[in-house]
C-alpha cells in the first residue's frame, strides 16, 4: 500500500520517532517535578533533533535519536550531581557562560516588531557618519621616488611638473612604480590604502584637470591631475535599508540589556568595603 504523501515526509518521520522514544523512556513533563527527576519532554527530543539536522542535513534514525536522548540524560546526571557538590561555586567560566545567557534573554525583552521607514529614517539621520559613502576619485599621478635626496626629488619633480603643464606626456616623465598611472572611479578609502591618508585628503580638495604637486606619500612624491571627483553623499534608506535595521537592531539590543539591567540591579544591596578604594591592586 501506498504511503500518503505528507507520511513520507522527513519531518513526519522525525516526529514519529520522538515521539515512539518519548513513550518508551515515559518520562513525561509535570508540574512540580524535584530536582531528582530528570524530564525529557517532547520539546527536548525537538530540540535534540533540530540540533541533530543542523549538523547533518538529515532527521536522526532511531537509534541515533536514543543515542541523542543517553547523552542528555548523562549529562544532566553529571551535571546537576556537579551542582550538589557546589562545584559551580566561584567559577569564572560558569559565571561569564550564564552571563551571556542572562544577555542574550535581556536583548529580546521588550518590542520585537520590525521598524518602521520612519525609525529607520530617524536612526539614519541621526548617524549618517555610519553610512555616509566615500568620495569617488579619478586621478592620474607621475611618481618620484622617496630614496633620493629631498631636493633632488623637489627638483625633479618640479620640472617634470613644468614640462607636463606644457604638454608633455605623463608616461615620457617621473619614475617606474608599481602604483597605478591612472585611476578610475576609486572610493577614497581605496585610494588611502594605497596611497596614504594625507595624499589622499590633498586630492579630495584640488582642482580638476590640472597637474598639482609635488604631493607626498609613503613612497615618494606624486605630480597629480585630478579627471573627476564625486563627493561624499548619504545614500536613501532604500539602497541601504538592511545594513540601516542591522545597525537599529543592534542597538535596540544594546538598549534592551542595560535596561535590563538596571532593573535587576534594584534587586540588589550593593556593599563595596571603603578600604577597596584605597587598596593597592597589585596581589
Amino acid at each position: 500500500m501506498k504511503l500518503p504523501q505528507f507520511l513520507r515526509e522527513p519531518l513526519v518521520h522525525f516526529l514519529l520517532i520522538g515521539l515512539g522514544l518519548f513513550l518508551l523512556y515515559g518520562r513525561v513533563a509535570t508540574e512540580g517535578s524535584d530536582s531528582r527527576t530528570i524530564e525529557v519532554s517532547t520539546a527536548h527530543v525537538q530540540d535534540l533533533a533540530r540540533q541533530f539536522q543542523a549538523v547533518w542535513s538529515r532527521p536522526p534514525t532511531v537509534s541515533e535519536m536514543q543515542g541523542l536522548i543517553d547523552t542528555y540524560i548523562h549529562d544532566e546526571v553529571l551535571y546537576r550531581e556537579g551542582l550538589a557538590m557546589g562545584l559551580d561555586a566561584d567559577d569564572p567560566v560558569i559565571k561569564r557562560r550564564v552571563r551571556q545567557k542572562v544577555d542574550v534573554i535581556s536583548e529580546e525583552i521588550g518590542n520585537q516588531q520590525a521598524p518602521t521607514d520612519a525609525e529607520l529614517n530617524d536612526y539614519l539621520a541621526n548617524n549618517s557618519d555610519d553610512f555616509r559613502q566615500a568620495p569617488i576619485l579619478s586621478f592620474e599621478q607621475v611618481f618620484f621616488s622617496g630614496d633620493a635626496p629631498a631636493d633632488v626629488v623637489e627638483r625633479q619633480s618640479r620640472e617634470a611638473l613644468a614640462r607636463l603643464n606644457e604638454g608633455a606626456a605623463p608616461a615620457s616623465v617621473g619614475q617606474a612604480t608599481m602604483l597605478p598611472s591612472s585611476v578610475r572611479s576609486m572610493p577614497a578609502d581605496l585610494v588611502a590604502r594605497d596611497f596614504g591618508e594625507e595624499f589622499t585628503k590633498r586630492l579630495e580638495s584640488l582642482p580638476l584637470n590640472v597637474w598639482h604637486g609635488p604631493i607626498a606619500s609613503g613612497m615618494g612624491a606624486h605630480l597629480v591631475r585630478i579627471t573627476g571627483r564625486k563627493p561624499s553623499e548619504l545614500p536613501p534608506l532604500a539602497a541601504i535599508r538592511p545594513q540601516v535595521q542591522r545597525e537599529w537592531e543592534n542597538q535596540r539590543r544594546e538598549r534592551n540589556r542595560a535596561e535590563a539591567y538596571q532593573a535587576m540591579l534594584k534587586n540588589y544591596r550593593v556593599v563595596i568595603d571603603p578600604a577597596v578604594a584605597t587598596a593597592n591592586p597589585t596581589p
